[in-house]
C-alpha cells in the first residue's frame, strides 16, 4: 500500500528584512512547524523550501504564507501565531475555509490594545468571531473549554475600553464555588480566603498593564475583583463586566448578575459546563442561561470548541482525550442502564 505522496513546495518572499522574524530566532519558527507538521523546510536567500506530505506540505505553505503577511502589515510574529496557524492550516480541509481562517492571522478585522502586550489579534476562527461580538454586543456568552481565551480576550477588551476612556470601570467576578471547598473553612481573613479563587483574573489583569498601573486602579476602585456573591444589591453603570467560571453559579445568582447590567455598560459571562464543580443535583446557572436567553435580542453566544484551544498543543490533546473518554462512558452508562 502507498503511503502519502511526496510534495515539493518553493515558496518565494520579496522582502528578506521579515525573514528573521517569520523564521524566528535561530529558526525556531521553521524547526516548530517541522515537528508540528512532519515536512522538512530549507532556506536559501529569500526562497523556503518545503518537502513532505501532500497535505502536510500545503499546511505550511497556508501557514507560512500568512504569517509572512502579518509581518508584511506590521504585526507580530511569535510562538503563539506559529501554533495559531498551523492549527488553522490543519483544523480545515476545504482550501477555501482553510484561506478564510488564516486570514484571521495574516489581517485580522478585529484586534485588542493593551498597554503592555500592544494589538493582541485571535489565534482561532471563533477567536476572530468572539472579538467581532465584545467590540460590538452589549453581552457575551464565551463557552468552551480551557485555554481558549475566553477570559484572556474578555480582561483584555475590558482594559482597553477602560484606558480609551470608553468604560469608568472593569468589575470581574467569579463564583467562589471549587473542589468541594467553601470559604467558612478555608484559613485567613476575607481577602485570603477569595483571592486563590481570583487569582486567574489578577493574572489576565498584569498581563495587560503595568503592574504599577493595576496596583493604582485596583486602590482607586477603577478595577474591582470580587466573588460573585457581592454584586447582590448593584447597579454597575458604564462598567465593563465579567464573570468568570460562571458553570459553577446557581440560577439564582446568574439571573442576579445578568439584572447588574446599567446604563452604558457591557457584561461578558465565560465557562464550561463540563466542568461544574457545584454538589450533585443543583442545576448550574450557565446552562440555566443558555436554554432562557437563547432567543433575546442583543445577546451573543460564541462556542468554542478543543480546536480553539490555543496553550500548549498537548493541551488540545488533553481536552480531547477527556472528550472521547466522557462520550466512552455515557455510551457505557447508557448501555448498562439499557441491559
Amino acid at each position: 500500500m502507498n503511503g502519502p505522496s511526496e510534495q515539493r513546495i518553493d515558496l518565494q518572499f520579496d522582502d528578506n528584512r521579515l525573514l528573521p522574524m517569520l523564521y524566528g530566532q535561530h529558526d525556531q519558527h521553521l524547526a516548530r512547524i517541522e515537528t508540528q507538521l512532519g515536512v522538512s523546510l530549507i532556506s536559501r536567500g529569500n526562497v523556503l523550501t518545503i518537502a513532505g506530505p501532500e497535505d502536510s506540505a500545503e499546511s505550511a505553505r497556508s501557514a507560512l504564507t500568512a504569517l509572512y503577511e502579518r509581518l508584511r502589515r506590521g504585526l507580530p510574529v511569535g510562538i503563539g501565531e506559529v501554533d495559531a496557524a498551523v492549527r488553522m492550516a490543519t483544523s480545515v480541509i476545504d482550501p477555501a475555509g482553510r484561506d478564510q481562517a488564516l486570514a484571521t492571522i495574516a489581517k485580522p478585522d478585529f484586534q485588542v490594545r493593551t498597554r503592555r502586550k500592544g494589538a493582541i489579534s485571535p489565534r482561532s476562527p471563533t477567536q476572530a468571531v468572539y472579538l467581532q461580538a465584545l467590540a460590538e454586543s452589549e453581552m457575551v456568552f464565551g463557552l468552551g473549554p480551557a485555554g481558549t481565551g475566553k477570559t484572556y480576550l474578555a480582561v483584555a477588551q475590558a482594559v482597553a475600553l477602560l484606558t480609551s476612556g470608553q468604560v469608568d470601570r472593569i468589575v470581574l467576578s467569579r463564583p467562589a464555588v471549587e473542589a468541594g471547598e467553601r470559604l467558612g473553612f478555608l484559613p485567613g481573613d476575607l481577602k485570603e480566603k477569595v483571592d486563590p479563587y481570583l487569582r486567574p483574573l489578577y493574572d489576565a489583569l498584569h498581563d495587560m498593564l503595568p503592574a504599577e498601573q493595576v496596583k493604582k486602579r485596583l486602590d482607586s476602585g477603577e478595577i474591582e475583583i470580587a466573588p460573585l456573591a457581592f454584586m447582590r444589591g448593584r447597579t454597575l453603570a458604564n462598567a465593563f463586566v465579567i464573570l468568570d467560571e460562571a458553570q459553577n453559579t446557581t440560577p439564582m445568582q446568574m439571573k442576579m448578575f445578568l439584572t447588574r447590567l446599567g446604563e452604558g455598560g457591557r457584561m461578558v459571562v465565560t465557562g464550561d459546563v463540563t466542568q461544574i464543580d457545584l454538589p450533585a443535583g443543583t442545576r448550574s446557572g450557565l446552562k440555566d442561561a443558555l436554554e432562557i436567553l437563547k432567543e433575546v435580542e442583543g445577546v451573543r453566544f460564541v462556542h468554542f470548541t478543543d480546536r480553539d484551544v490555543v496553550r500548549h498543543p498537548l493541551v488540545s490533546r488533553i481536552v480531547r482525550a477527556y472528550d472521547r473518554h466522557d462520550a466512552a462512558k455515557a455510551r457505557s452508562d447508557t448501555g448498562g442502564a439499557a441491559s
